[in-house]
């Protein structure tokens, strides 16, 4: 194979091994995504059929990538591997298994609000409390118990004591089984139905075993207990198989990430080989020294040394502000001064922060300055609320038992069809063992129910019915337009001619587009094919590095990716590392390794920035610096001052003053559509309502009655609220 000719000697023996099983320890930037789509194709020149190669991501991003990549070396065979995320080719596998865990093919996938919000219908369904727990807290609970394997029987037996845990028991019980009764599957059970499935079914088992005779993993060291378990499952006997990861950005132990996963390895799988990756590509040898000195605090690693031949390089610059509006006004100024110095475009520049409420002050510089940018994340295309009710209609056209989405469409365009009215048909539904789409056709049987909304729901049913008929009359996109028209959702937004209704209108446009664009890319997909990219696609699959402008994201977000220069910001306790209650050394080191990971992604230039003091949750809080700075090596880092301790002349401070009450005004204008009444999305205390505008300017107060954390009164200056 004439490419391996570009990869180095530790690269090259990694992809020609094959007789067993294997890990590669890859460190950041040592060109791991090479060495794997170099093995696939290997693999297939040496004669592997690539359709028994199983490749998992944990992006749709990352595996487009490898497709490309694998593809440019060895043509049309590429197509045939099975390559993609745990969740989509999963799915993949459980819709052609569907009828054997007694489910349709057509299943639904409940993203997270589509989960919480069914946590709410069970607590007003149960009406019950638990501790004064809000419904997303308590989905959180579920989620991480189904990441564990651990099923509401088992949580009944063995862990709930107390009455309050009793009753968690049965609201996850119950909600397992609606999602079960509207044919629909969580996040979560994209990977507990597999176990259950090849569990249960040894010809099943056998089948996949057959299938894949090689299992290649990205990012092992984000798997979790039950992603881990399938693979055990799978890859026992003769399947071959190789993981790639780098213990040193395992940062995913929120959602159930288990390190242990990389470390234990070897005992669960026999005569297994180890292959380091140590010399990186991205980074000069100062900013790899740097990422050392913190990484190596930390006690549960596989030792690895990082090395590279690029040049030394410049130190890193730490930055101490005054707040968070200084340590905003010194980014701009020091983007400025680089793109100005080294001729580098705002692509080449990238803002890190630890929590997505940072982002606020950042902002306001970057348009004062008139610096273009684009943040990854926040509230994604796919998750707004117009864009979400037109998904939700295709949801329940190929899913009439999919409860959660019609009871988000009943009413939506608005036909009359209120909550009380919502709440009989459901109770007739429950009394009768009904869905309640079966429901709607027996509407005149609810005697509660006027007759006039009986009506209403009649005519709701026949345009539901009209486009069941015509889904597989109609392409996806011919479908969408015709339902989208009839409903006059469109004309509605026009007409409200609102800077809000106006933004709706072009987000239902962008998703036409967008199927039409999805149909032309794959002219045999279906409905479900569509809807299942939709509900597993995540805001950093959106990312384009074609735009010219600054890259705003979180750290999480930036995993994978790669700036020349970049801006680690907030490095203060209690933000990096988040404020915990620290009981264990294992959470405070998975906070380090997302410092490593910051560093890491910097390919020439690193700005880190802290500031003595910061307004959050409404009042001021005076900061003390990170420890991960205190890690660092000396050598490698040199300190400046912002508007620390200065006594800045009158024109500085008055240019200062200008710029924040410039941008501060700014924002006005793009927030007049804020008003009573208007659904909002606040990046802490997520979905809300507003009830209250009090005041205007600096001292601008909103009250807002969230979904699930209840009324707040926030300052309309740091609130950051985007409507939804």
């Amino acid at each position: 194979m004439k490419s391996l000719k570009t990869l180095n000697d530790a690269q090259k023996e990694a992809v020609e091994f094959n007789s067993g099983p294997h890990i590669i320890v890859a460190g950041a930037g040592s060109g791991k995504t090479k060495v794997l789509t170099h093995k696939i194709s290997y693999l297939i020149e040496d004669g592997f059929d690539p359709s028994t190669i199983l490749a998992l991501t944990f992006t749709n991003k990352a595996a487009n990538e490898m497709k490309d990549r694998i593809s440019e070396l060895v043509g049309p065979k590429s197509k045939q591997i099975w390559m993609g995320t745990f969740h989509s080719i999963l799915a993949r596998i459980l819709r052609t298994e569907a009828s054997k865990l007694n489910y349709s093919p057509n299943f639904s996938i409940y993203d997270k609000e589509d989960s919480v919000s069914l946590v709410s219908t069970v607590l007003n369904s149960l009406n019950v409390s638990i501790d004064d727990l809000s419904a997303s807290a308590i989905h959180h609970r579920i989620s991480n118990l189904k990441n564990k394997m651990i099923s509401p029987d088992d949580y009944a037996k063995d862990m709930a004591q107390t009455a309050s845990e009793k009753r968690f028991a049965n609201v996850y019980r119950e909600y397992n089984k609606r999602l079960f009764e509207n044919n629909s599957m969580d996040f979560d059970d994209l990977l507990l139905k597999p176990i259950e499935l090849l569990n249960n079914n040894q010809t099943v088992l056998a089948k996949y075993r057959k299938q894949f005779k090689y299992i290649l993993v990205d990012e092992f060291q984000d798997t979790n207990k039950a992603q881990y378990e399938i693979l055990k499952l799978i890859a026992a006997g003769r399947t071959k198989i190789c993981v790639v990861g780098d213990d040193a950005q395992s940062i995913y132990a929120w959602r159930g990430a288990d390190i242990k996963n990389m470390l234990d390895f070897e005992k669960d799988f026999a005569k297994t080989m180890i292959f380091r990756l140590e010399q990186n590509y991205r980074s000069t040898k100062t900013i790899l020294a740097a990422a050392d000195s913190v990484i190596k605090k930390n006690q549960e690693q596989i030792p690895k040394t990082l090395w590279t031949e690029n040049d030394t390089g410049e130190q890193l610059s730490i930055i101490r502000c005054s707040d968070e509006k200084d340590e905003a006004f010194q980014i701009a100024k020091q983007i400025k001064k680089e793109i100005s110095s080294k001729k580098l475009s705002l692509n080449d520049i990238s803002i890190l922060y630890r929590i997505n409420s940072q982002s606020r002050a950042l902002e306001e510089a970057l348009r004062r300055e008139k610096l273009p940018y684009k943040i990854i994340g926040g509230l994604e295309f796919y998750k707004r609320k117009e864009v979400k009710d037109i998904i939700a209609y295709l949801r329940v056209l190929i899913n009439t038992n999919d409860e959660e989405s019609l009871l988000r469409i009943m009413n939506f365009p608005q036909r009359g069809i209120g909550n009380t009215s919502i709440t009989k048909m459901i109770a007739f539904a429950r009394d009768l063992d009904l869905s309640l789409f079966t429901t709607m056709s027996r509407i005149f049987e609810v005697i509660e129910v006027k007759e006039r909304i009986q009506k209403n729901v009649k005519q709701f049913k026949i345009l539901l019915d009209k486009y069941n008929d015509l889904k597989d009359k109609l392409s996806l996109g011919e479908l969408t337009s015709a339902l989208v028209d009839e409903l006059g959702i469109l004309k509605v937004y026009k007409e409200e001619n609102t800077q809000e209704s106006m933004a709706r209108y072009d987000n239902v446009q962008e998703l036409l587009a967008s199927i039409n664009q999805y149909m032309k890319e794959n002219p045999k997909a279906t409905i479900e094919d569509f809807l299942a990219e939709v509900s597993l696609m995540t805001g950093v699959d959106q990312y384009e590095e074609e735009n010219n402008s600054i890259t705003l994201m979180t750290i999480h977000s930036a995993k994978g990716l790669e700036f020349p220069i970049v801006f680690i910001t907030g490095c203060e306790e209690d933000i990096f590392p988040l404020n915990r209650k620290f009981d264990s050394d294992a959470q405070i080191e998975e906070e380090r390794r997302l410092f490593y990971v910051a560093l890491t992604r910097a390919e020439k230039k690193i700005y880190i920035t802290y500031a003595r003091s910061r307004y959050r949750f409404g009042e001021v809080a005076y900061q003390s610096r990170s420890r991960f700075i205190e890690d660092l090596d000396p050598a490698t880092y040199s300190e400046l001052n912002g508007n620390v301790g200065r006594k800045s002349g009158r024109r500085k401070k008055a240019f200062y003053d200008e710029m924040y009450q410039e941008s501060y005004d700014e924002f006005n204008q793009e927030s007049r559509s804020l008003r009573v009444g208007s659904r909002v999305y606040h990046e802490i205390f997520g979905n809300g309502k507003i009830l209250a505008i009090i005041g205007t300017g600096e001292t601008q107060k909103i009250s807002v009655a969230f979904d699930d954390h209840g009324v707040k009164n926030l300052l309309s200056k740091f609130a950051n609220l985007k409507l939804i």
